[in-house]
């Protein structure tokens, strides 16, 4: 009777093992690309239309540390989903721990952006994704040598297959990845929740306080950081220096009238994408705060908008306040972008 309980117990166990395997492997990985309330529909390439197997290999690819020279670091390290995909460094570290010229610009919301880095040098995220691999101070490999390691890869080749019906190459491996970082969207912050999407919450004085001096004539934050997206995408000179080391759009285009130009960031997440600035120079938001209130070094490029603002310290603490409203803490924790 023991022996007929035992093989019973070893027939239900062998059974629990192959169903829960069958499952792992017959249940692909689901992703719906969700449009937040208040944003516009997002537009794809005629030639890399969203897929979920697209998506799918661009994630496994963005989190690949093949792609750099000594397989040390990936489109992840530099770009982390817990600081809203910055890297918490004043400026990005690349292979062998090289520094690099700027601070890394958070990936939220990247899909909506008319163009890449902080001069605006390059047109879509397909272009982007071969930038960082040739760069000295970052991965400084090569796409021919990338394909050759990763072409043999009979995952890689199964999945490019599925994605784009053919192996992997340059067109595959730049567009999979845009793919996923198209997915990464971030709208459900506070402000979102209370004043866009029409949630009844309970909402925080400093917050409401903060809000209408941020849209206040008295501020012009809202000038340059308009929209959904908290941008213009304009390029501005704030006053951050007298003399600039980056030149800014001018090491783009050459023209003088570009000098210290820099592209207007989104401030969505600005609470987890410290430290500031196109060099990572401003450490916390009530030093930015501070220096807008301070109206700047006069540098000729400087806006005009950039001007003391004779804000009170309490002012201060509530335009601070608004600005971590625009947290989005379930884009940190949202599973499906993780690696």
């Amino acid at each position: 009777m023991r022996y007929k309980s035992l093989i019973y117990c070893l027939l239900l166990l062998v059974s629990t093992i192959l169903s829960c395997s069958k499952n792992e492997s017959s249940s692909p990985e689901i992703f719906e690309l969700k449009i937040p309330q208040g944003f516009p529909e997002m537009t794809f390439p005629s030639d890399n239309e969203f897929t979920v197997d697209r998506w799918i290999l661009g994630k496994k690819l963005f989190y690949e540390k093949a792609l750099s020279k000594n397989n040390s670091i990936s489109c992840g390290s530099c770009h982390q989903q817990s600081l809203a995909f910055t890297d918490g460094l004043a400026k990005a570290k690349g292979v062998e721990m090289r520094l690099g010229v700027r601070n890394t610009p958070s990936l939220a919301n990247v899909g909506y952006q008319p163009y890449l880095l902080r001069e605006g040098s390059v047109s879509t995220l397909e272009k982007q994704i071969l930038v960082p691999i040739q760069e000295h101070a970052e991965f400084d490999f090569s796409m021919p040598e990338i394909i050759d390691r990763l072409g043999t890869s009979t995952t890689y080749r199964e999945l490019a297959h599925k994605a784009y019906s053919r192996d992997l190459d340059a067109f595959v491996l730049t567009r999979s990845i845009a793919t996923f970082e198209r997915s990464l969207i971030s709208g459900n912050s506070e402000y979102d929740r209370i004043y866009t999407q029409g949630v009844l919450e309970p909402i925080d004085y400093k917050v409401a306080l903060g809000k209408e001096l941020f849209f206040s004539n008295k501020t012009n934050c809202r000038t340059c950081h308009s929209g959904f997206n908290f941008t213009n995408y304009s390029f501005q000179n704030n006053g951050l220096y007298l003399n600039y080391v980056d030149l800014g759009k001018q090491r783009a285009t050459g023209k003088t009238e570009d000098l210290a130009l820099f592209k207007v960031p989104s401030l969505r997440n600005i609470e987890y994408s410290a430290p500031y600035m196109h060099d990572g120079s401003i450490n916390t938001l009530e030093e930015v705060v501070e220096h807008y209130n301070s109206g700047g070094k006069n540098h000729p490029q400087k806006s005009n908008l950039i001007q003391a603002l004779g804000l009170t310290e309490e002012e201060k603490k509530h335009l601070v306040a608004f600005l971590k409203s625009l947290s989005d803490p379930n884009f940190l924790n949202d599973k499906n972008l993780s690696e």
